[in-house]
Order: structure tokens, then C-alpha cells, then sequence
């Protein structure tokens, strides 16, 4: 259904949404355009291996909100209705991280985590973010190859990696040129207010991971009066997206080898790596040298040092992962058959619809360059400034720099459609952070704390591991989100926990992938 034909049915809330968020001229001619409200949704159930209670359905949104009568594109939604009357609050609407995460189930998962007193005041609401999995999928054609973009810096092989950037950016604009301009934070914060008004509710609360953190902060920004209980788990850092983001990668694992070394050289009788940090550190990079001389094969695919890296970045914020590792790799440079060279922390992903179609293979690399690209003009348009800035880093942060400011796909994207959003309130909401957080390092949480001036941080102190919450009733900083999600108040101060057994076991590990896995973008 066309958007112009809804014009009449939509009221206050979603109007006022459109016109709090557009240029004076555009919002006049978007406000006549209310429509939204009274969608009305064909609820399903999404999957018949999953719950009857689990239901689905699409609405339509327009691609353009300046245009509002214009194209529209598809959003899949689901929710679990777990409120009960005169208990219930509200909705819950859950954001799995990426850019490019897949949210429809997380309602289901969800379910299993959340204490009762909490499903009780709220219908659990997922969906996938427009571009991804089920809600109209963008893809730039791209084959396997050419979504690895771990790329550390070579002078040899830097014109090579400028002419993948500027590849994977000429296919996105031949692929989805018309579509990926609108594919951004702050349209698909405008999403999520769309899904609160057809859901006929007045706020929102919130759950957000990682990425999902960034757009919660955006959708607060943008409609703080709509606002309710809003948690921030793992935070991005507004002031440092998007390339600032990748840096606090090489940035952030510093201090975390620093630890891995303490922890492995006290372990010394057990992994036999050395007994000082000194010598630890001096068994790695030696270990690094030789697989650039003689490559390490694991199960026919050669490792260099670059490839060891590159996959044991994120491995040593959890150190017990790291040493593990590093034992395995000395073994098979000596020559010894081993399998599993490289183990990793969990690294679960949101169980998949049995029926359901699969989006594009580089579906989430289509949408993670979009979003990372389009968010921001903060992106230098000099190859040349990207070589500097690698070279730079390699030496300030040996293990990650040269990954972490080597050309991406940005240096030749189209500019953003409009500014990015700048994060300084003081609404009330709760954040959360593990000390040893290899995606969103503590520095990235520290930032998300600072910028929205009225939250409270629940920081998990020696905790580890890329998400905090994990429905573990027991835990401090679990117990401290539930508390918030059930009575809406925010500690006085901020909250220092110990970690739990269960820490930084959250929905989602967002692991850098190991050489021979499918290839994907980092991922927040």
C-alpha cells in the first residue's frame, strides 16, 4: 500500500516523528502523510520448529522518510506477547548488534533469559533493521574474497587493497545504488518508532547490544519523549563513529596482550610459553616471525603471521582463549598434527528460521560497509591518508594498527544523505560493560556513558568477553538490568560488579572470524 494513499489514518505519533526529524519544508509536506498508526499487521506464527506464541509479520516504511509518499521498503517484525494484563508496561524491542545483525528471534531467546516479573510488563518485540535478513535484504554482489577485510598494511600490497575498496563500493553503488544512501542509523531509528506506533504504544523500551547500543542512543536523541526503560549493552563510543571505532580495536587489545602476558607467564608449568610477561610476549612474536617465514598449515591452509594477528586480536581479552591458541600454533610450526588451531570464546549466533528463505550470502557485509559508510561523512576520500595512518599504527599498536587504519570501502562511498546524529542528552538510561570487551573496549563504553549525560554504567570489573547481559539471576550486573527493566529506577550511581560465571556470555560474542571460516567484516 502506497504511503500517499494512508495519509488520513495516521495520528499524533508517528506525524510528529516524521516532523521532528526532517528539514521545515519536508516535514510539512511529510505531516499530511499519517499512515503508520493504523497499519495492521498479519500476525503469523514465524516458524513452525519454534514457539506457536512466536509471531511474525512485515509493515512497510518509506525508504526515504523526507519522501514519505514515495518508495517503501519491507520490515519484518516479531514479537512474543508475555505481558499480562494489568502488569504489562509496555514492549520490549531488542537489537542484536552488527551493522548487519539479525534480529526477528531474539524474542525467543530473550524469553529464556528474562526473570519473570520483567516478561510480565512486556510483549517482547524483535526485527530484523531495514537492508537486513528478512526486511527487503541489500546485497553488492560481493563473492567471499571480497568480504575479508581484515587487511593489514604492506607496502607491497596497499594498491591491491585500495582497488578492493574501491571494488566493493562500485558493486554496492551497481547492486543497491538507489537503496543504500537510506540505509542508516538514524532511518532505522525512525523504524523503530514506526514499529511502537503500529504496536499502539506511546514509548518504547529497549535492549540493545553492541551496534544495537549506537542505535538506542541515536532513537533517544531523536525521540526522547518516547524514551522508556532503554539498556546499553557493550557500547559504541558516539564520538568515534564509524573509523574511530574500528581504531579502538588496535587501541584497546594493548593493554588486553599486556594482561594475556601477566596471565600466561603466571601459568608457566601448564602452557610452558615463558615465566616472565617478557618472555611471553618475546614466544608470540617469535611465533608470528616464523609463520612469515614458514607458514603454519592448518588443515591445508597456510597461516602467516598476519592470519595469527588477525585471529588472536580479539582472543586476548580472554586469555585462558589466547594461550590455548598460541600453544596449538607452536605445536603444529614444530610440525606436530593438530586440529583446531585456532580456538575461540563462544561465539553464538541468533538461531535461524528452519523455513525461511536465506538473505544474500553478503547480506551482512553489504549492510555493515552501508551503514558504516552512510552513518558519516568522517571518512577521508585520500588512499594515501589511510597508508599514513597505517603505518602509524602499526607501530603505536603492533598487533592490530595496520588492520585498524588500512583502507575500507568509506574512502570511495558516496557521501552520507544526511549528518550524523551527535549523542549529548540527559536521558535516563542504563548502560552496561565488561572491563575486557575486545569489540567495544572499555574506552568505547566509557564514551557512550559520557555522551548521554543522564545514565547510570553497571561496569563489570575483570569481566570479559563481548556482552554482559546473559540471564543469569545470579550475577551483579544481570541483577542490576532486571532491576531496572522492573521498577524503572536507575541506581543512584554507577555500579562496580565482580564477574559472574557466566560474564560475557551475552546474545551474541562478536568474534573477529578465524582464517578458513567464511569471510565477514568485523563486527560490533
Amino acid at each position: 500500500m502506497r504511503i500517499g494513499r494512508m495519509a488520513p489514518l495516521l495520528t499524533g505519533g508517528v506525524a510528529a516523528a516524521l516532523v521532528a526529524t526532517l528539514a521545515p519544508t519536508q516535514a510539512s509536506a511529510a505531516a499530511p502523510r499519517q499512515r503508520a498508526e493504523q497499519q495492521k499487521p498479519a500476525w503469523h506464527r514465524c516458524d513452525r520448529s519454534l514457539p506457536a506464541a512466536f509471531q511474525c509479520a512485515t509493515i512497510k516504511v518509506p525508504l526515504d522518510y523526507s519522501r514519505p509518499d514515495g518508495k517503501t521498503i519491507k520490515l519484518a517484525v516479531s514479537r512474543m506477547k508475555t505481558g499480562v494484563p494489568g502488569k504489562k508496561r509496555g514492549v520490549l524491542l531488542f537489537n542484536p548488534g552488527g551493522p548487519g545483525g539479525e534480529g526477528l528471534d531474539m524474542p525467543v531467546m530473550m524469553k529464556e533469559m528474562l526473570p519473570k516479573n520483567v516478561r510480565e510488563q512486556y510483549d517482547l518485540v524483535g526485527f530484523d533493521p531495514r537492508g537486513v535478513g528478512r526486511s527487503s535484504p541489500v546485497t553488492c554482489g560481493l563473492t567471499a574474497k571480497e568480504q575479508n577485510s581484515e587487511r593489514p598494511y604492506k607496502a607491497v600490497t596497499f594498491a591491491r587493497d585500495v582497488k578492493w575498496a574501491r571494488t566493493v563500493a562500485d558493486k554496492c553503488r551497481a547492486k543497491s545504488g538507489d537503496t543504500l544512501p537510506y540505509i542508516t542509523t538514524r532511518n532505522t531509528a525512525r523504524d523503530m518508532d514506526v514499529i511502537r506506533a503500529v504496536l499502539g504504544e506511546k514509548k518504547i523500551s529497549y535492549l540493545g547490544y553492541s551496534y544495537g547500543t549506537y542505535l538506542g542512543a541515536v532513537y533517544a536523541q531523536m525521540f526522547p519523549g518516547r524514551t522508556d526503560r532503554f539498556v546499553l549493552d557493550s557500547s559504541v563510543d558516539p564520538a568515534r563513529v564509524w573509523r574511530g571505532m574500528i581504531q579502538i580495536w588496535a587501541e584497546g587489545t594493548e593493554p588486553a596482550f599486556t594482561r594475556w602476558t601477566k596471565w600466561a607467564a603466571q601459568r608457566h608449568r601448564t602452557y610452558k610459553l615463558g615465566d616472565t610477561p617478557a618472555k611471553v610476549k618475546k614466544t608470540f612474536w617469535d611465533l608470528v616471525a616464523r609463520a612469515d617465514r614458514t607458514p603454519i598449515d592448518d588443515s591445508g591452509q597456510k597461516l602467516d603471521g598476519d592470519d595469527i594477528r588477525a585471529a588472536l586480536r580479539a582472543q586476548f581479552f580472554s586469555p585462558e582463549y589466547a594461550t590455548e591458541s598460541v600453544v596449538q600454533l607452536k605445536k603444529a610450526a614444530a610440525g606436530h598434527r593438530v586440529s583446531h588451531l585456532l580456538a575461540t570464546p563462544d561465539d553464538r549466533e541468533p538461531r535461524r528460521f528452519a523455513a525461511a528463505a536465506q538473505p544474500p550470502a553478503d547480506n551482512g557485509s553489504a549492510v555493515f560497509w552501508t551503514v558504516v559508510c552512510g552513518d558519516t561523512a568522517a571518512w577521508s576520500r585520500d588512499p594515501e591518508q589511510y597508508r599514513r595512518d597505517a603505518v602509524r599504527d602499526k607501530a603505536k599498536y603492533p598487533l592490530y594498527g595496520d588492520f585498524a587504519s588500512n583502507i575500507t570501502p568509506c574512502a570511495f562511498w558516496n557521501g552520507p544523505s544526511e549528518p550524523a546524529t551527535a549523542v549529548d542528552n540527559k536521558v535516563g538510561l542504563l548502560t552496561v560493560q565488561n572491563q575486557w570487551d575486545s569489540q567495544t573496549p572499555l574506552a568505547s563504553g566509557l564514551g557512550m556513558h559520557r555522551a548521554l549525560k543522564g545514565s547510570r554504567m553497571v561496569y563489570v570489573k575483570g569481566g570479559e568477553g563481548h556482552g554482559v547481559y546473559a540471564g543469569d539471576p545470579r550475577a551483579c550486573a544481570d541483577r542490576a538490568v532486571n532491576a531496572y527493566l522492573n521498577n524503572g529506577k536507575l541506581p543512584t550511581r554507577d555500579v562496580t560488579c565482580k564477574p559472574s560465571g557466566r560474564q560475557g556470555a551475552g546474545v551474541r560474542q562478536r568474534i573477529l572470524p578465524v582464517p578458513g571460516n567464511t569471510p565477514a567484516p568485523p563486527r560490533f
